[in-house]
């Protein structure tokens, strides 16, 4: 990832073709670097060992035996041509295809040979040398960020339990699974792809993906995401997603993004990278002739090599994506993470998204005579018969209601339940207008804003059951934690009943609330505030956020088990349906913005400062070889001061502060 190749190879990191390099044999089964790109850096680098040899040979023979000998300058020499063949080839290759990698390369080569005319073999053979030195520790240091990422990677690089047709295990590699097969996990597996639990309940730890450090309990019917570890219990997992499409595939194929990042200016300089060689060649042929000094004027063309500034965007925006998958987000591309910094209003679904999209038991009213356990132990138990949503919320309301002693029950559609006990009881619990059908008066209908359902036995009513789609914990919260990032804007957007969306956006101190919304209106509702000149983050969940989500400046999806369309449309995704996480991921994406202006300012900074000091021959003798060691310097500062990015971390318990 140096800003010079010194080879018509390209650069490891560059060379990367694409995210999930997987080799055979013997070789590392997720590596990053090919077996050709080893032998290259390994070569260059022997090169440059050698060089040095047959340099310090020189230098010793000259200052132990002294004299006319030639052996010195035929080591000098053997030292420079070891060295010049990768600094040519890559100049070379440079030329047919122009960018500010080539352009270092360019001038590189111009130096060296420079150095060769005027003579000057030690500095044809030192430059290159400290050149390439400097590029294989950058590369290194590249990769060592690119290794938080690739630790993903090595989470499913394994087998597992496949269930055949004939319901017998077979161990194949997570690689031969395709959507629609059975796995089977044991305590201690690795979720393999994304999947969704056909039976079996235990609990997973997900800290190595969402970031979550609480083992979450599932059981039949929930996601599970690949790279998830299955911590107790057996379970049957049927595969939905698998290799690139996953969670886990989506996070790691942002490297390839990331890498290609460029920050304004890089994307200035390059668009004048001819105009900008013409202007170093002419500085550099103007110092020459004014001083007459050869090595003031292969200082200017070391010093002007751009490494530092083509650095900058790459090195930070990898280690904020590796950051950022650590803290369980994913963010689908560089641009994104760049325009999550400038976001001044929010946009937000309120089922599934500020609410938990799950219904919840409100309050029990009774009827007189009733009191309110067995209303609710008789409700809980006719929900276990059912899979309405409604149903369900009952039934986790009192989990430890007894069973009935059923002799039938019917679901009738649209009403609610019917059951007969074998001791000929008749249970009734759904609309009132069940009951009234049997001619039973359910009593006054409660005033809540919500579904409710009335339970009678033997033509006696029980009482009223009132539910709701609760407020998630951390969201008034993470509500004003965005107000203090500078989102005071903040509208509610629902398709839900005015009455229900104010009694959430009181809840969470949202007063700018629009209900009724139907899927185009919400996008027209987006592109009405970046009219007013705002620049909206939306978030949401559903199919009918799908168009918001792509109108809006960004766009959050809440939760891996967002629906597909709304996945495939947002440019974020929480893999925890955590509301905490969207400040996190703006104060991630404000010091990733911070970490780039101040690469960029250091890089272009010290390549003026080390352009005028050798214009003015203030380098020494060999102003080349020095201007090449401070041109790495600022280069290895602008990767260090990236490299503090790593260092991000914010919990869900303390990351409502600024």
């Amino acid at each position: 990832m140096s800003a010079s190749a010194f080879s018509a190879a390209p650069s490891a990191t560059r060379g990367l073709e694409g995210h999930a390099r997987r080799t055979t044999g013997e070789e590392n089964p997720v590596d990053l670097m090919t077996r050709s790109e080893h032998w290259l850096m390994g070569a260059r680098l022997t090169l440059a060992i050698v060089s040095c040899w047959l340099l310090a040979i020189a230098l010793l023979w000259r200052f132990v035996v002294g004299g006319n000998s030639a052996l010195p300058d035929l080591a000098s020499a053997a030292a420079a041509l070891l060295v010049a063949p990768p600094i040519l080839a890559a100049a070379f290759t440079s030329l047919r295809h122009p960018s500010l990698h080539g352009l270092t390369d360019q001038l590189v080569a111009v130096a060296m040979l420079a150095s060769w005319a005027a003579g000057d073999l030690l500095t044809a053979a030192l430059l290159p040398i400290i050149m390439i030195a400097g590029h294989v520790l950058e590369e290194r240091s590249l990769l060592g960020s690119q290794e938080a990422i690739r630790a993903l990677e090595r989470l499913v690089d394994t087998s597992t339990h496949r269930i055949a047709a004939d319901g017998k295990l077979e161990v194949v590699p997570v690689s031969a699974l395709r959507a629609g097969d059975c796995v089977e996990l044991r305590a201690g597996d690795r979720i393999p792809a994304d999947g969704l639990i056909r039976s079996g309940h235990s609990s997973l730890d997900m800290a190595s993906l969402t970031g979550e450090s609480v083992p979450v309990e599932v059981t039949a019917g929930d996601r599970v995401l690949a790279g998830t570890i299955n911590l107790s219990g057996a379970l049957t997992v049927e595969v939905l997603r698998t290799g690139d499409e996953t969670a886990l595939g989506q996070i790691i194929s942002l490297m390839e993004v990331a890498e290609e990042a460029k920050p304004p200016l890089t994307r200035l300089l390059e668009r004048y990278a001819g105009p900008y060689m013409a202007l170093i060649l002419t500085v550099a042929a103007a110092v020459w002739f004014a001083s007459g000094s050869t090595a003031a004027m292969l200082a200017v063309l070391v010093a002007s090599c751009p490494c530092a500034v083509v650095l900058a965007a790459p090195a930070a925006s990898i280690a904020a994506i590796a950051v950022a998958a650590r803290h369980g987000i994913l963010i689908k591309g560089t641009a994104f993470l760049e325009n999550l910094a400038d976001v001044g209003s929010l946009v937000i679904d309120k089922t599934g998204t500020l609410t938990t999209g799950q219904l919840a038991l409100l309050r029990v009213e009774p009827s007189r005579g009733t009191d309110a356990e067995t209303l609710l132990a008789r409700a809980a138990a006719l929900g276990n018969l059912s899979a309405h949503p409604v149903s369900r919320a009952l039934a986790r309301a009192k989990p430890d209601a007894p069973a009935l002693p059923l002799k039938e029950a019917d679901e009738l559609h649209g009403l609610g339940m019917r059951a007969v006990l074998t001791d000929g009881t008749i249970l009734l619990m759904g609309r009132p207008a069940l009951l009234e059908e049997d001619g039973i008066n359910p009593g006054p209908t409660p005033e809540h804003d919500g579904p409710m359902v009335c339970v009678s036995e033997n033509g006696r009513s029980l009482g009223w059951l009132l539910l709701s789609d609760q407020p998630r914990p951390e969201a008034a919260d993470a509500m004003k934690e965005l107000n203090g990032l500078g989102l005071s804007r903040q509208i509610l957007l629902t398709g839900d009943r005015q009455a229900v969306a104010e009694q959430v956006g009181q809840k969470v101190g949202i007063s700018n609330i629009r209900a009724g919304v139907l899927p185009a209106e919400k996008m027209a509702c987006v592109l009405e505030e970046i009219r007013l000149g705002h620049r909206p983050l939306v978030v949401g969940d559903g199919i009918n956020d799908a168009l918001a989500l792509r109108a809006g400046a960004v766009g959050i999806a809440m939760g891996a088990e967002s629906t597909d369309v709304a996945l495939n449309s947002a440019d974020l995704v929480l893999m925890q349906a955590n509301l905490h996480r969207i400040g996190t991921a703006i104060r991630l994406s404000r010091r990733c913005r911070r970490t780039i202006q101040v690469n960029v300012a250091m890089g272009v900074g010290w390549t003026a400062i080390l352009i005028g000091l050798a214009a003015f021959n203030l380098l020494g003798a060999e102003g080349a070889v020095m201007a090449a060691l401070l041109h790495n310097a600022s280069t290895f500062a602008g990767l260090a001061n990236a490299g503090r990015l790593l260092r991000f971390d914010e919990t869900l318990a303390t990351s409502s502060g600024k």
